[in-house]
């Protein structure tokens, strides 16, 4: 899969977990939960999907995303609202739902990449698995001079 259209799927999955979050719940305009969307999509990206879910797996890169976005939203949330009912509620409710989320978009990734090491292994060339030929020793060969 295309790494932008990673990036655009965990975008559209932020907006939707902070519409819910924080607008359906709380009083938050359209420009805040596209800030912390695009936040989100970009942060989760670079840290969960490129960094801890190759080296660590799948429920690793899971918490580090909730905390990413819960993090994230609570310190954003502390500077532009007052209601810190609200920043912890919104916060909790959408790092939720982002990961919940996430669960889709790994497995996604996880077949696709999957497909893609099977061809890979697959379309190999055989160039050199044909050729074969007497190996020297060269520790015999200089027994013998």
């Amino acid at each position: 899969m295309n790494q932008l259209a990673v990036i655009a799927v965990k975008f559209i999955i932020a907006a939707i977990a902070f519409a819910i979050g924080l607008d359906l719940f709380f009083d938050a305009n359209i420009t805040d939960i596209l800030s912390f969307s695009l936040f989100a999509a970009l942060a989760t990206y670079l840290l969960g999907d490129r960094v801890v879910l190759p080296a660590l797996g799948h429920r690793s890169a899971y918490i580090v995303e909730f905390f990413t976005v819960y993090l994230g939203v609570w310190i954003f949330g502390s500077v532009l609202y007052e209601n810190y009912l609200q920043i912890a509620w919104g916060s909790g409710i959408s790092a939720v739902i982002f990961t919940a989320g996430e669960v889709f978009v790994h497995l996604f990734l996880l077949e696709r990449m999957q497909i893609a090491e099977r061809r890979s292994i697959r379309t190999g060339h055989a160039a050199f698995g044909t050729e074969f030929s007497k190996e020297l020793d060269p520790l015999e060969k200089n027994k013998k001079d």
